[in-house]
Protein backbone atom coordinates (compact mmCIF):
# COMPACT_ATOMS: atom_id res chain seq x y z
CA UNK A 1 0.00 0.00 0.00
CA UNK A 2 2.84 2.00 0.93
CA UNK A 3 4.77 1.30 -2.54
CA UNK A 4 1.36 2.77 -4.25
CA UNK A 5 0.97 5.65 -2.43
CA UNK A 6 5.11 6.69 -2.92
CA UNK A 7 4.68 5.64 -6.33
CA UNK A 8 1.65 8.39 -7.09
CA UNK A 9 4.02 10.52 -5.05
CA UNK A 10 6.41 10.23 -7.42
CA UNK A 11 4.41 11.04 -10.65
CA UNK A 12 2.88 13.96 -8.81
CA UNK A 13 6.42 15.04 -8.27
CA UNK A 14 7.67 14.93 -12.06
CA UNK A 15 4.33 16.67 -13.41
CA UNK A 16 4.96 19.64 -11.18
CA UNK A 17 8.84 20.22 -12.32
CA UNK A 18 7.53 19.43 -15.71
CA UNK A 19 5.28 22.05 -15.44
CA UNK A 20 7.58 24.77 -14.06
CA UNK A 21 10.41 23.96 -16.78
CA UNK A 22 12.51 21.96 -14.88
CA UNK A 23 15.90 20.77 -16.66
CA UNK A 24 17.16 17.12 -17.31
CA UNK A 25 18.91 16.70 -13.83
CA UNK A 26 15.69 17.12 -12.43
CA UNK A 27 13.80 14.26 -14.49
CA UNK A 28 16.69 12.43 -13.64
CA UNK A 29 16.35 12.53 -10.18
CA UNK A 30 12.69 12.02 -10.62
CA UNK A 31 13.12 8.72 -11.91
CA UNK A 32 15.39 7.92 -9.38
CA UNK A 33 12.75 8.25 -7.17
CA UNK A 34 10.77 6.03 -9.35
CA UNK A 35 12.97 3.53 -9.44
CA UNK A 36 13.60 2.85 -5.77
CA UNK A 37 10.31 3.87 -4.65
CA UNK A 38 9.25 0.73 -6.98
CA UNK A 39 11.13 -2.81 -6.03
CA UNK A 40 11.96 -5.09 -8.83
CA UNK A 41 9.06 -8.12 -9.04
CA UNK A 42 6.80 -6.04 -7.07
CA UNK A 43 3.45 -6.17 -8.71
CA UNK A 44 0.93 -3.10 -8.01
CA UNK A 45 -2.58 -4.30 -7.55
CA UNK A 46 -5.29 -1.93 -8.05
CA UNK A 47 -7.34 -1.54 -4.51
CA UNK A 48 -10.19 -4.22 -4.24
CA UNK A 49 -13.49 -3.13 -5.67
CA UNK A 50 -16.15 -2.61 -2.75
CA UNK A 51 -18.90 -4.62 -3.65
CA UNK A 52 -21.64 -2.94 -4.12
CA UNK A 53 -24.99 -4.50 -2.23
CA UNK A 54 -27.75 -3.46 -3.69
CA UNK A 55 -30.37 -4.21 -1.96
CA UNK A 56 -33.85 -5.03 -4.04
CA UNK A 57 -36.96 -3.94 -2.45
CA UNK A 58 -40.12 -5.38 -4.31
CA UNK A 59 -42.07 -2.75 -5.37
CA UNK A 60 -45.17 -3.36 -3.22
CA UNK A 61 -47.89 -4.16 -5.88
CA UNK A 62 -51.38 -2.14 -5.10
CA UNK A 63 -53.67 -4.29 -3.87
CA UNK A 64 -56.59 -3.90 -6.06
CA UNK A 65 -60.11 -4.02 -4.30
CA UNK A 66 -62.92 -4.83 -6.62
CA UNK A 67 -66.87 -3.65 -4.96
CA UNK A 68 -68.95 -5.34 -7.10
CA UNK A 69 -72.33 -3.66 -6.26
CA UNK A 70 -75.94 -5.56 -6.30
CA UNK A 71 -77.50 -5.11 -9.83
CA UNK A 72 -80.93 -3.20 -9.15
CA UNK A 73 -83.16 -4.94 -12.02
CA UNK A 74 -84.88 -2.14 -14.12
CA UNK A 75 -88.04 -1.59 -13.61
CA UNK A 76 -90.74 -0.98 -16.44
CA UNK A 77 -93.80 0.99 -16.24
CA UNK A 78 -96.27 1.13 -18.63
CA UNK A 79 -98.00 4.20 -19.32
CA UNK A 80 -101.94 3.20 -18.99
CA UNK A 81 -103.31 4.95 -22.24
CA UNK A 82 -106.79 6.18 -21.34
CA UNK A 83 -109.24 6.91 -24.37
CA UNK A 84 -111.94 9.44 -24.04
CA UNK A 85 -114.50 9.00 -26.48
CA UNK A 86 -116.85 12.74 -26.03
CA UNK A 87 -120.16 11.42 -27.55
CA UNK A 88 -121.64 14.83 -28.82
CA UNK A 89 -124.74 15.15 -27.21
CA UNK A 90 -128.06 15.18 -29.75
CA UNK A 91 -130.72 17.46 -29.49
CA UNK A 92 -134.22 15.95 -28.71
CA UNK A 93 -136.43 14.35 -31.67
CA UNK A 94 -137.97 17.49 -33.82
CA UNK A 95 -135.97 19.93 -32.15
CA UNK A 96 -133.42 21.88 -35.19
CA UNK A 97 -131.38 23.46 -32.54
CA UNK A 98 -128.09 22.19 -30.64
CA UNK A 99 -128.47 20.23 -27.68
CA UNK A 100 -126.65 22.67 -25.53
CA UNK A 101 -129.16 26.30 -26.24
CA UNK A 102 -132.17 27.05 -23.69
CA UNK A 103 -134.38 27.83 -25.98
CA UNK A 104 -134.74 27.15 -29.39
CA UNK A 105 -136.96 29.33 -32.23
CA UNK A 106 -137.53 27.44 -35.96
CA UNK A 107 -138.95 30.54 -37.89
CA UNK A 108 -140.25 28.79 -40.95
CA UNK A 109 -142.54 26.04 -38.52
CA UNK A 110 -143.55 29.04 -36.22
CA UNK A 111 -142.38 26.90 -32.98
CA UNK A 112 -140.60 27.17 -30.36
CA UNK A 113 -138.84 25.03 -26.91
CA UNK A 114 -137.40 24.77 -23.45
CA UNK A 115 -134.26 22.84 -23.21
CA UNK A 116 -132.63 21.70 -20.05
CA UNK A 117 -129.52 19.99 -20.13
CA UNK A 118 -130.50 18.65 -23.77
CA UNK A 119 -133.92 17.77 -23.03
CA UNK A 120 -137.05 19.69 -23.84
CA UNK A 121 -138.66 20.74 -20.89
CA UNK A 122 -141.65 23.35 -22.36
CA UNK A 123 -143.00 22.74 -25.85
CA UNK A 124 -143.20 23.02 -28.72
CA UNK A 125 -145.39 26.02 -28.49
CA UNK A 126 -146.70 28.32 -31.47
CA UNK A 127 -144.96 31.43 -32.26
CA UNK A 128 -145.47 34.03 -34.68
CA UNK A 129 -141.91 35.63 -35.88
CA UNK A 130 -140.82 39.25 -37.26
CA UNK A 131 -142.24 40.26 -41.27
CA UNK A 132 -140.53 40.01 -44.05
CA UNK A 133 -139.66 43.62 -44.20
CA UNK A 134 -138.15 43.54 -40.39
CA UNK A 135 -137.40 40.28 -39.87
CA UNK A 136 -136.66 37.98 -36.97
CA UNK A 137 -132.81 37.41 -36.68
CA UNK A 138 -130.88 34.36 -37.21
CA UNK A 139 -128.06 32.84 -35.34
CA UNK A 140 -127.28 32.08 -31.45
CA UNK A 141 -127.18 34.71 -29.09
CA UNK A 142 -127.43 35.21 -25.37
CA UNK A 143 -130.53 36.12 -22.90
CA UNK A 144 -129.33 40.19 -22.02
CA UNK A 145 -132.21 41.07 -19.53
CA UNK A 146 -136.22 40.50 -18.90
CA UNK A 147 -138.54 43.33 -17.82
CA UNK A 148 -142.20 42.43 -16.92
CA UNK A 149 -143.92 45.05 -18.16
CA UNK A 150 -142.03 46.25 -20.73
CA UNK A 151 -144.04 49.49 -22.88
CA UNK A 152 -142.11 49.87 -26.66
CA UNK A 153 -141.88 53.63 -27.05
CA UNK A 154 -140.42 53.06 -30.68
CA UNK A 155 -144.42 51.40 -31.34
CA UNK A 156 -146.10 52.62 -28.61
CA UNK A 157 -147.20 49.03 -28.08
CA UNK A 158 -147.55 46.71 -24.41
CA UNK A 159 -144.52 44.10 -24.93
CA UNK A 160 -145.94 42.30 -21.58
CA UNK A 161 -143.19 39.29 -19.84
CA UNK A 162 -139.78 40.65 -22.42
CA UNK A 163 -137.14 38.42 -22.73
CA UNK A 164 -134.31 39.94 -24.82
CA UNK A 165 -131.91 38.14 -26.29
CA UNK A 166 -130.75 41.37 -29.03
CA UNK A 167 -131.12 45.15 -28.47
CA UNK A 168 -135.05 45.59 -29.22
CA UNK A 169 -135.29 41.88 -29.89
CA UNK A 170 -137.39 39.55 -27.05
CA UNK A 171 -139.54 36.68 -26.91
CA UNK A 172 -142.84 38.41 -25.64
CA UNK A 173 -146.75 38.35 -25.29
CA UNK A 174 -148.51 39.50 -28.52
CA UNK A 175 -150.57 38.22 -31.33
CA UNK A 176 -150.16 35.07 -33.00
CA UNK A 177 -151.95 36.29 -35.94
CA UNK A 178 -150.23 39.21 -37.28
CA UNK A 179 -146.43 39.64 -38.06
CA UNK A 180 -143.57 41.48 -35.38
CA UNK A 181 -141.38 44.22 -35.98
CA UNK A 182 -138.37 41.63 -35.21
CA UNK A 183 -139.46 39.50 -32.12
CA UNK A 184 -141.13 36.64 -30.84
CA UNK A 185 -144.49 36.77 -30.43
CA UNK A 186 -146.09 34.16 -27.85
CA UNK A 187 -149.04 33.55 -25.90
CA UNK A 188 -149.73 34.66 -22.81
CA UNK A 189 -149.30 31.54 -20.59
CA UNK A 190 -146.38 30.67 -23.42
CA UNK A 191 -144.41 33.81 -22.46
CA UNK A 192 -145.16 33.81 -18.88
CA UNK A 193 -143.27 30.13 -18.86
CA UNK A 194 -140.53 31.90 -21.15
CA UNK A 195 -139.85 34.88 -18.78
CA UNK A 196 -139.92 32.49 -15.42
CA UNK A 197 -137.34 29.55 -16.93
CA UNK A 198 -134.69 31.65 -18.82
CA UNK A 199 -131.89 34.03 -17.40
CA UNK A 200 -129.24 36.12 -18.15
CA UNK A 201 -126.79 34.17 -20.05
CA UNK A 202 -128.83 31.26 -21.05
CA UNK A 203 -128.67 30.57 -24.79
CA UNK A 204 -130.92 31.34 -27.25
CA UNK A 205 -131.12 29.77 -30.58
CA UNK A 206 -132.82 31.07 -33.90
CA UNK A 207 -133.05 28.89 -37.07
CA UNK A 208 -134.60 28.96 -40.45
Amino acid sequence: MKKIVLSVAAVATALVLTACGGGTEQAADVQQIAATTAAPGTTTSPPPAVATTSSSTPASTPTSSTTTSPTTPKTTTKKKTTTTTTTKAQAPTGVPCAATVDACVDLSARKAWLLRDGKVVYGPVQIMPGMPSNPTPVGTFSVSGKVKDYHSREFDAPMPNSVFFQPGIAFHQGSLSKYSHGCIHLSTAASQKFFSTLSAGDTVQVVR
